[in-house]
């Protein structure tokens, strides 16, 4: 499994494992292609969520779809301020 479909994957899909629901930090900066520290930044400005696990700090695969979501969004705003 590819880490896009990782993410993207459901549940109930047939004959598929169940899909992780929460992803470590490490795992996260592999999916989204970013260091340690652009993660905790992300997580500290709000922009990308996360829950604890006792002393772990995880990512729900459903913050990093919002995220990426939030990024195509603002990419696609800012090609629509370049045009005016």
């Amino acid at each position: 499994m590819s880490a896009s479909e990782a993410v993207t994957a459901t549940p109930h899909q047939a004959g598929s494992m169940p899909t992780r629901l929460l992803y470590p930090i490490r795992e996260a900066m592999v999916l989204l292609s970013m260091s340690r520290t652009t993660i905790y930044e992300q997580i500290r400005s709000g922009r990308l969520k996360s829950v604890r696990q006792g002393s772990s700090r995880l990512v729900p695969a459903k913050a990093l779809n919002e995220y990426i979501e939030l990024l195509q969004n603002e990419a696609q705003g800012g090609a629509h301020d370049e045009a005016a």
